[in-house]
């Protein structure tokens, strides 16, 4: 898709190809379309009464070269009560239009739905949606399939007042949703190709093509030199080797670093503790984490933005086998900590607690986690919103507010209490790896935390949100990398404001 934004004049020789207006409910017509039906000697209103097109949301209409005006076609789209429309119905408004462009193959079209005001949004936001809500509905994952396309469009914005903030919104959204389609592109793939050592090849290309992105590989041998015997155990049941990629985005050397850590587990059979068969297919998006890093760290080298950034692509596959890490098995973590496995399908906190150990040294100011982590987190908090747990209010406040301002929603859940780390205590460690399942989403984070003494940390947990269905079947969403984003943006913002 291609998005521009330009102030349109109507009054040209040639017919343009197509305009999206809108109508509000019991006919009543915004200031562009009011004008239309001016030029038009109200053909515009005498045509939507004629057809019962009252303004409600899910109507609309395409009339054909209206009189005395140079377009085409018009889309006339109802967008319900003008004082109460908000994000949701503004969703539900733009993801109508999208349907129409696709099924009539409309390839241009002036967009006039960013004049409407929507509730608590201001206009940088509204344009920025718009584009996020265009690029979920077009996206197509086809790599594997004969004679498929894509629809793709030219969306012209209308400027109606300072051009400044189309520019910065339509740079915004592209560079962020370029980054959610790669990690989109990723995550769908199936386990057999997206191994670890994909991840970290991906990883090495992401590295070449921007100048001030460096990488570090950790691999297997690495890992056993410097200890990280949690990570090591999840693998040792598969074939396939693990990879610790460490893309390091320098931009600002004032700035202590962000550490953007994700979980990325290329398929997760449960290991011993082996996973019901059903919906185990889904289990190639238990490396969501990681794809969320990547896309985020390919989206801020867009932006250019003056930060300096470390993503982590923690890659691993947990498959049972001869070799295979045990239910009772004890094992020493790179930090010291012992740890009893009670559950071989608590994988994530192992390969993890081990990362957030070695970052240490790098004195990050932030250390933020994103992983597929526990099932009890999409019962708590179902497949909308993400779980959010930290040691530090100052960056959950701004986790929260970055979310907020995205639309990508978290959910604070607390780590304070002393009953949930008493789950973790073992007879014979100084932890195990799962609690009784009370609470667990919590617990989980509580583990980590134990690991994330020296800086400021926060684990978002993205099981209940990573992927969506459509047709009844799984596919990523590109979560949570515009609320990374705009955290990010919002880092800038601080910085250049100080």
């Amino acid at each position: 898709m291609k998005y521009v934004a330009e102030k349109i004049t109507f009054f040209k020789k040639n017919l343009l190809d197509c305009i999206v207006i809108p109508i509000f409910e019991k006919y009543k017509l915004s200031k562009i379309t009011k004008k239309i039906n001016i030029i038009s000697n109200n053909y515009i209103l005498d045509i939507l009464k004629k057809n019962n097109i009252k303004g409600k949301i899910n109507q609309n209409i395409i009339l054909y070269q209206i009189p005395n005006f140079s377009f085409k076609k018009v889309i006339i789209i109802g967008c319900g009560i003008k004082e109460k429309i908000n994000r949701i119905t503004n969703k539900l408004i733009i993801n109508n239009v999208i349907n129409i462009l696709k099924k009539y193959k409309i390839k241009e079209v002036i967009w006039y739905l960013t004049d409407i005001k929507i509730n608590d949004c201001k206009l940088y936001w509204n344009i920025r949606d718009t584009i996020n809500i265009i690029e979920n509905n077009i996206y197509v994952f086809n790599k594997f399939k004969n004679n498929s396309s894509c629809f793709s469009s030219k969306i012209i914005f209308n400027i109606n007042n300072n051009s400044d903030i189309y520019e910065v919104a339509i740079n915004h959204a592209k560079a962020i949703n370029l980054g959610i389609k790669k990690a989109k592109n990723i995550a769908n793939l199936p386990p057999n190709i997206c191994t670890p050592e994909y991840l970290s090849i991906k990883s090495l290309t992401l590295a070449k093509k921007y100048k001030n992105i460096s990488i570090k590989i950790i691999d297997k041998n690495i890992m056993k030199k410097i200890g990280m015997n949690a990570y090591l155990a999840v693998s040792k049941g598969s074939k396939n080797k693990p990879f610790i990629s460490i893309l390091e985005y320098q931009n600002n050397d004032k700035l202590q670093p962000i550490i953007l850590l994700g979980k990325g587990v290329t398929f997760d059979s449960g290991g011993i503790s082996l996973k019901p068969s059903k919906n185990m297919e889904e289990m190639k998006y238990d490396m969501c984490g990681a794809a969320a890093v990547y896309g985020t760290i390919y989206a801020i080298a867009e932006l250019k933005l003056p930060l300096n950034i470390i993503a982590i692509i923690a890659g691993c596959e947990n498959m049972p086998s001869n070799n295979a890490y045990r239910p009772s098995d004890i094992i020493k973590t790179m930090s010291g900590i012992t740890v009893e496995i009670t559950n071989t399908d608590a994988e994530g906190r192992l390969i993890l607690c081990d990362v957030l150990t070695y970052i240490k040294k790098y004195n990050p100011k932030y250390v933020i986690d994103i992983a597929t982590l526990t099932g009890a987190c999409v019962i708590a908090l179902g497949n909308n919103i993400s779980g959010l747990m930290s040691n530090n209010k100052k960056l959950s406040n701004n986790l929260i507010k970055s979310s907020l301002e995205s639309d990508d929603r978290v959910w604070e859940l607390p780590i304070d209490d002393k009953s949930y780390y008493d789950q973790l205590k073992s007879n014979f460690a100084n932890l195990v790896n799962s609690s009784n399942g009370i609470a667990g989403a919590i617990t989980a984070a509580c583990f980590l935390s134990k690991f994330t003494k020296k800086y400021k940390w926060a684990h978002i947990d993205i099981a209940g949100t990573a992927w969506y269905y459509l047709n009844q079947k799984a596919i990523s969403s590109g979560r949570p990398i515009n609320m990374l984003c705009q955290f990010l943006i919002n880092e800038t913002l601080n910085y250049e404001n100080k």
